[in-house]
């Protein structure tokens, strides 16, 4: 009976584990799905750096996205203040498979510097954000397994992991909550290149624009390496602006103001 038994279960292993990626990858089709056609977006924002002792520095920037068809979405990111960091801006081209294209404006220098591919998992700005974690999200760019389902903050949701597809990524992979009612991201668990865990996103006070976009009020990123955190709060979104690709062309970073 053993004998029969063994093999069986054998044979059932693979079918669980493509149900589950094919759940996990429906999952995030439903994300995708429910989250295009936005066209342009605006948003002021402030940048809350904490140090493990709670102390407390304080950025101001604003950010404009342009959404792609067939490609991933384009951004341009602009500092304001304070004086010792006003000016800076960061151009980020996200791309599927292809390696993503990033550059950042540097005003003391007064020079363009490109983030090499293998860069990508450095920290934004001194933040525990990283480059690759400023790019769009895009469905190609990861594999996905459906894990259980589990609530975040009071609320049911699908646990997806997703794998990274693209080189030189700093993660080996992300655990992600996604609100089972409104398909929108709750939080995210990124775990290093040892698989182990690194930090963890949440992104909170959402609020819905033209009867259908969903978009976070302020997100929260905990890195529990170093024991800092990075909060952003979003402010005056605006969407259809009628931005367009010449308004993210990288020679005129050194002119955005």
């Amino acid at each position: 009976m053993k004998k029969i038994i063994i093999p069986l279960l054998l044979c059932l292993l693979p079918a669980v584990s493509f149900a589950d990626a094919q759940k996990g990858l429906e999952i995030m089709q439903e994300v995708e799905k429910r989250d295009l056609d936005w066209q342009d977006m605006h948003a002021d924002l402030k940048m809350i750096l904490k140090n493990r002792n709670g102390d407390e520095h304080i950025r101001s920037l604003r950010m404009k996205t342009l959404e792609m068809k067939d490609d991933g979405d384009k951004s341009l990111s602009i500092f304001d203040s304070p004086r010792d960091i006003k000016g800076t801006a960061f151009l980020s081209f996200t791309h599927a498979l292809d390696a993503d294209e990033q550059w950042l404006y540097l005003p003391a220098l007064k020079r363009v510097k490109r983030i090499s591919s293998s860069n990508k998992s450095g920290p934004f700005l001194g933040s525990e954000f990283a480059f690759e974690d400023l790019t769009s999200f895009e469905l190609k760019k990861y594999q996905y397994n459906y894990v259980k389902d589990e609530a975040e903050a009071g609320v049911d949701c699908f646990v997806v992991e997703s794998v990274p597809q693209y080189k030189h990524s700093g993660y080996t992979r992300t655990m992600v909550w996604i609100d089972k009612q409104r398909y929108i991201p709750l939080r995210i668990d990124y775990y290093d290149r040892k698989n182990a865990l690194l930090k963890s996103q949440k992104f909170n006070v959402y609020q819905q624009y033209l009867d259908q976009y969903w978009r976070a009020g302020n997100t929260v990123m905990d890195n529990f390496l170093t024991g800092k955190s990075t909060t952003l709060i979003w402010e005056n979104y605006q969407f259809r602006t009628g931005l367009t690709a010449r308004n993210f062309d990288k020679n005129t970073l050194k002119r955005s103001r």
